[in-house]
């Protein structure tokens, strides 16, 4: 609106769509994926429009994110599916700084599971070289029926939980006839 009431000609200068926000807001969960790389499933804290991933020793991997400076975030919706995708800037908050002391503490106060008070598990992070990543929308965001119609499913990645599946054990000998 303009001081004098009418209405403005000015263009909405949002960087990201209503869709990615409100995402954005809901998000406990992300898949996020690095130079075209397999995407990996991070749990994430929504902070001002953005989401905040810890990855490094003893937390959650993503191989590259915490050198990278651009990755592809999908979110899902309310049923489970998936209803964005958008490429994200990436920028890595370095301990020390304003941004690290503002934003660590209240990603560690939401880490489930956690051994020790939130302030012990920031000074861990911090030093084991945990990196506590950024992720700002950037970039047109894919939605609706421009998302991919496949499911993107992908064979299990080897991993060392996985173990050999034993035969199933029985009391008694089965008789043929």
């Amino acid at each position: 609106m303009r001081e004098d009431g009418g209405v403005s000609d000015e263009v909405d200068e949002r960087v990201s769509p209503p869709l990615v926000d409100e995402a954005v807001k809901k998000a406990a969960v992300c898949w996020v994926s690095v130079a075209g790389g397999p995407a990996y499933a991070l749990w994430c804290l929504p902070l001002d429009g953005a989401l905040l991933v810890v990855t490094g020793p003893g937390e959650q991997a993503a191989p590259g994110l915490a050198d990278a400076d651009t990755a592809d975030v999908t979110l899902r919706g309310d049923h489970g599916g998936r209803i964005v995708s958008w490429p994200a800037r990436v920028t890595r908050l370095r301990p020390g700084t304003e941004e690290w002391d503002t934003a660590a503490p209240l990603v560690a106060a939401k880490r489930l599971n956690a051994s020790g008070s939130a302030a012990e598990l920031v000074a861990r992070w911090a030093a084991e070289g945990c990196a506590l990543n950024r992720l700002t929308p950037a970039g047109t965001a894919v939605t609706g029926a421009d998302l991919p119609a496949d499911s993107l499913a992908e064979q299990p990645r080897p991993a060392p939980a996985v173990r050999a599946v034993r035969k199933p054990f029985r009391l008694h000998r089965v008789r043929r006839r």
